[in-house]
């Protein structure tokens, strides 16, 4: 008796050399595309929809129709303005007027020191990886994530990303260093 590892590769290999060489499988070769002769094909005609008036469909059954169907000579309301006339039977909900503005949530603490830039990302050498924090300078505010450690220099808080830094710090390009605030989420 054969192992069956020997059997199954004879089997394997014997396939393989089926599909290597199409001819000895029984294959043929490729035949050369050739048109088709216009005699082959039947001609179809189109076959056209009877057309029925609309006089003939008439109004949908008045239970199909929804209760609060509009008609055409329907009069629609903006809901905020001072000739809006109330419901019967709903209660008057005053909706307040929209604002602009956006408000930051409290802070953890905050750290006040120089920040500088920093080509790879945002780091913090007192906050871990993954702390949002949001930076504060002379020219604006920034939510970032910190992503590395450091930096190592005395009185530096922060390392920016070089558009960042220029973003908070408001100042020239040939600036090093800016004073910011960082506030720890």
């Amino acid at each position: 008796m054969r192992p069956r590892h020997i059997i199954a590769g004879a089997a394997l290999t014997a396939s393989l050399a089926l599909v290597a060489l199409p001819g000895l499988a029984g294959s043929m070769s490729s035949i050369p595309s050739r048109s088709l002769e216009a005699a082959a094909l039947n001609q179809l005609s189109p076959v056209r929809a009877p057309t029925v008036p609309p006089e003939a469909i008439g109004d949908f059954d008045p239970a199909l129709r929804s209760a609060g169907a509009t008609t055409a000579d329907a009069v629609f309301r903006e809901p905020a303005t001072d000739d809006a006339v109330a419901v019967p039977g709903r209660p008057a909900v005053g909706q307040p007027k929209a604002g602009g503005g956006f408000d930051w949530k409290p802070a953890r603490y905050t750290i006040s020191g120089l920040a500088t830039f920093y080509d790879h990302g945002t780091t913090a050498m007192r906050l871990p990886r993954g702390t949002i924090i949001r930076v504060c300078g002379a020219g604006g505010c920034l939510e970032r994530v910190v992503n590395d450690y450091g930096p190592h220099g005395k009185g530096r808080v922060i390392d920016l990303y070089r558009p960042d830094f220029f973003a908070v710090c408001g100042c020239a390009s040939w600036s090093g260093t800016a004073q910011v605030t960082v506030h720890v989420y």
